[in-house]
């Protein structure tokens, strides 16, 4: 399938902060093993200052003299948000489901659209995997106050939905989050099922814990044919700011130190075994591989790795 994107979308000269740029319907498909493998764009966001994301441990010159070394703007950066389809013949599962109506006014919530640009409709999705329960994962849950992909069972981590459900997170900085998973994932709940480090969600597609990001964070690996693929949802947040400095603390990880440890773990693994990953927040298409680099590692976009 090809790879879809509106270029205009990149045109823009004139950005304002924490804004989606111009809808674009884009999504970029492969193959792994004899699995399609489909990643969605469900916008993208610009927003001012990286260094009161990124790098919040840090002085705002070194953020910028990184930022500056990468031949990226100091001012401003960009995130893309990145749901991901994987069609195994017997089911269609969907990795996270982008911020949703919510979403759509200001861009976003672009991923059914993605979905049918790619060959796909809701009611294809057989299960749906939470990486974790953070808004722009979870947005897309529900449509108009009905389930989005109506068919689909739910997999999701226990620590995750137990702190988010949780009554003690109201009056706390985490009660947005406790609102939106009442909302959107608790409607859910008689449809889902649990997986914890090492298990499966279907046979070839494993759980691993990843925690830090979010109390319950966890990643995926997927598997077909000898070949290997890691779903690595919020590890890393940018390509070059949390790649290069795992250790740099960012805003939205909620235990920045087992943050830290967590990316340098999973993306040790990467590096040493050269599989290649799919990142929520890499640029679009959020595909490719990590080598070790100084003090962390460096992305490596994919090209025509998977055409041949």
């Amino acid at each position: 399938m090809p790879f879809l994107m509106n270029r205009a979308a990149f045109a823009q000269t004139e950005t304002k902060t924490d804004v989606t740029m111009s809808p674009a319907v884009k999504t970029n498909s492969f193959k792994m093993g004899s699995y399609t493998v489909t990643v969605i764009s469900d916008g993208l966001r610009v927003s001012e200052k990286p260094q009161e994301t990124f790098g919040t441990n840090q002085s705002p010159e070194a953020v910028a003299e990184l930022l500056q070394a990468n031949f990226l703007p100091t001012e401003k950066f960009v995130n893309g948000f990145s749901p991901t389809l994987v069609d195994i013949g017997t089911d269609v599962i969907l990795f996270d489901t982008g911020m949703g109506e919510g979403g759509r006014t200001a861009g976003a919530g672009q991923l059914v659209a993605g979905m049918q640009a790619a060959g796909y409709t809701p009611d294809q999705v057989t299960v749906v995997v939470i990486t974790h329960m953070h808004g722009d994962h979870i947005g897309g849950l529900m449509e108009g106050g009905q389930p989005t992909f109506k068919n689909a069972r739910y997999v999701a981590g226990q620590t995750e939905f137990d702190f988010w459900k949780d009554p003690a997170r109201a009056g706390t900085p985490a009660e947005n989050g406790h609102k939106g998973v009442l909302e959107k994932v608790v409607p859910l709940a008689e449809k889902m099922t649990f997986v914890a480090d090492g298990g499966d969600v279907v046979s070839g597609i494993t759980g691993m814990a990843a925690f830090g990001h979010s109390p319950g964070h966890m990643i995926y690996r997927i598997e077909s044919d000898g070949k290997a693929l890691i779903l690595t949802a919020d590890t890393a947040n940018h390509f070059v700011l949390s790649l290069q400095r795992p250790d740099w603390e960012v805003r939205f990880d909620m235990d920045k130190t087992a943050a830290a440890a967590t990316r340098k773990k999973v993306f040790d693994m990467i590096a040493t075994d050269r599989l290649p990953f799919v990142g929520y927040h890499m640029p679009f298409p959020a595909v490719g591989f990590v080598e070790k680099l100084d003090q962390g590692y460096r992305f490596v976009p994919e090209t025509y790795q998977f055409e041949l």
